[in-house]
């Protein structure tokens, strides 16, 4: 285990690597001289040039990435051009919006997607097993965009129970006001990405009905549903862990869409504006900020598989 989990980290350290140069690279490519556009059209040579200077754009390609993934190592993300800030605290702020939308978005998903993905593998071929999965077919299929406005109409502009946008002022000083603020937002990208994760468990739970395990269990006695409850569907529950990293990442780009569609002020919604300012230092660290996020998510993930999962533990 402990080789494995040194093997992981190395691999989880290369990918950052890797990451932090095509991010870097990517924003170096966009069409347009940063520093002239970060100036503005009336600005002089020696203003953009000025710009250039403190952007180090003026430095070799290879120097401006060594300062860069030098200050990362150190724990500086950059500062923004647009309001002076580092970019750690901002992220640090925003995340209050961002980590608990995600939180409730993925609860939503797990707990909408699992029982019912299982309920509908297990009465497969009957109406309600038929319905449950056109329903997730159906839902799988909406464009989150269209899902929260639909749901803003009803719950927001017909029945007034929920805030249509925004987020308080106070934060979580008002935590109840702050809560009923994302119920919409969770609740958009926790129906859209449950229906795809329902369609995974509906599948692995038809895998499980097939084992000779669980037909070995009903030959002894069980019926299918308790065999497949009892014995398959553990293993159900160690494919889901493996997907969970996509679905977090999943989320996060849900949770980039759905900000601005509700004015909450989260890191996607931060992301989106400064990408349009070309606060270039800051984009970056948000960029590397989140792929490092999904990256430590998959990591953690691979070795919860690995401790949980007994056959992997034997094989190794």
């Amino acid at each position: 285990m402990i080789r494995y989990t040194l093997t992981r980290l190395v691999l989880l350290l290369v990918g950052l690597v890797v990451a932090s140069v095509l991010i870097f690279l990517a924003l170096r490519v966009l069409p347009g001289d940063i520093a002239t556009l970060i100036a503005g059209t009336s600005s002089t040579p020696a203003q953009i040039a000025a710009i250039r200077q403190q952007l180090g754009l003026d430095q070799p390609l290879f120097t401006q990435f060594a300062d860069w993934i030098g200050g990362v190592v150190r724990g500086d993300l950059g500062t923004s051009l647009r309001t002076g800030s580092t970019v750690a605290s901002e992220l640090a702020e925003k995340a209050q919006v961002t980590v608990p939308l995600g939180i409730m978005a993925l609860t939503i998903a797990l707990v909408f997607s699992i029982p019912l993905g299982v309920l509908s593998a297990m009465r497969r071929g009957r109406p309600e097993g038929t319905g449950l999965s056109v329903g997730a077919q159906a839902l799988a299929a909406v464009p989150v965009v269209w899902a929260g406005m639909m749901l803003v109409v009803v719950f927001a502009v017909w029945l007034g129970w929920l805030p249509a946008q925004g987020f308080p002022r106070a934060g979580w000083a008002d935590p109840w006001a702050a809560f009923r603020a994302l119920i919409l937002p969770a609740v958009t990208i926790g129906i859209v990405e449950g229906a795809m994760l329902f369609r995974f468990v509906r599948s692995a739970t038809l895998q499980a009905v097939g084992e000779d395990y669980v037909r070995t269990a009903a030959a002894k006695g069980l019926t299918r549903d308790q065999a497949l409850v009892r014995h398959g569907l553990p293993n159900v529950g160690l494919s889901i862990i493996s997907v969970l990293g996509l679905q977090i990442a999943g989320i996060i780009v849900g949770a980039v869409i759905i900000e601005q569609l509700f004015s909450l002020p989260g890191i996607g919604r931060m992301l989106v504006a400064d990408v349009a300012a070309r606060d270039l230092p800051k984009v970056q660290g948000e960029l590397l900020a989140l792929t490092a996020f999904v990256l430590v998510i998959g990591f953690f993930v691979d070795l919860a598989h690995r401790i949980i999962d007994p056959r992997q533990r034997e094989a190794s």
